[in-house]
């Protein structure tokens, strides 16, 4: 988790079943990115939380660093790419680590009323995202599936 201010962008790699969360302020020209791991704090395997793993943590957690920014919540927008299904064995939820990655994060720009402007989730492929404050667009490259910009 970090933000960036403009010229500067910001990316990250490696979107398999994570989800990259973009909260941005088109106003002031700055954003901050998440990689979120899981849905949920409660599946962590230890006691110390690490908040920006965790979409019902990392989100809010994101806007809390934001607002320290002097961004103002209710200026804020959402961009997010990412929640592949990467392994096509299985219909457990334990396997249904994307799509349930996909919601967690939903459910929680829903909870603090950040509009999700855009996305580029889902499918079996791995992701690479980099957002451009000054732009504010969000540039996605799939793996075997090219570049396109949201």
């Amino acid at each position: 988790m970090d933000i960036v201010k403009q010229p500067d962008t910001i990316r990250t790699s490696g979107l398999g079943s994570c989800v990259g969360v973009i909260l941005y302020d088109e106003t002031k020209k700055v954003a901050g990115l998440l990689h979120v791991m899981l849905p949920d704090s409660s599946l962590g395997k230890s006691d110390k939380v690490a908040v920006a793993k965790f979409a019902d943590t990392g989100v809010y957690a994101l806007m809390e660093l934001l607002k320290a920014e002097g961004v103002r919540p209710m200026s804020l927008k959402a961009k997010i790419a990412g929640g592949s299904q990467m392994f096509q064995f299985g219909s457990s939820d334990t396997i249904r680590i994307g799509p349930r990655n996909v919601e967690a994060v939903k459910q929680e720009l829903k909870r603090l009323s950040i509009p999700l402007i855009a996305e580029d989730t889902g499918g079996a492929s791995g992701r690479t995202i980099e957002f451009d404050p000054l732009t504010a667009i969000l540039h996605v490259r799939t793996v075997n599936l090219g570049t396109k910009e949201i």
